[in-house]
């Protein structure tokens, strides 16, 4: 399983640990994934995701699921997260 956010892309970072002697030592930052379940009010079920906590609060700001793909871009997103984005784009074309 991938540490990717499925709506936004964000991955692991590289850095150092850097002691008090000023010692470097390679480590990874790690994204704050959490596993949710969303409710696509176009589609009228629920999607469970992996995402980062970050893009969680940007669906609650964006005003739910739909919003929030509707304006991200295909490219951040996941397979799974643009098959959702498209079915939702094909129902509110028919609606």
């Amino acid at each position: 399983m991938s540490r990717v956010c499925e709506l936004t892309g964000k991955g692991p970072m590289v850095g150092n640990n850097v002691s008090h002697a000023k010692n470097r030592t390679r480590r990874r930052f790690l994204p704050n994934l959490q596993d949710v379940t969303l409710i696509s009010d176009a589609l009228g079920r629920s999607f469970k995701l992996r995402i980062t906590s970050s893009a969680l609060r940007s669906v609650d700001h964006r005003g739910g699921l739909d919003a929030f793909l509707a304006k991200a871009s295909d490219d951040d997103l996941s397979t799974t997260a643009l098959k959702i984005k498209k079915d939702v784009a094909k129902v509110q074309a028919t609606a």
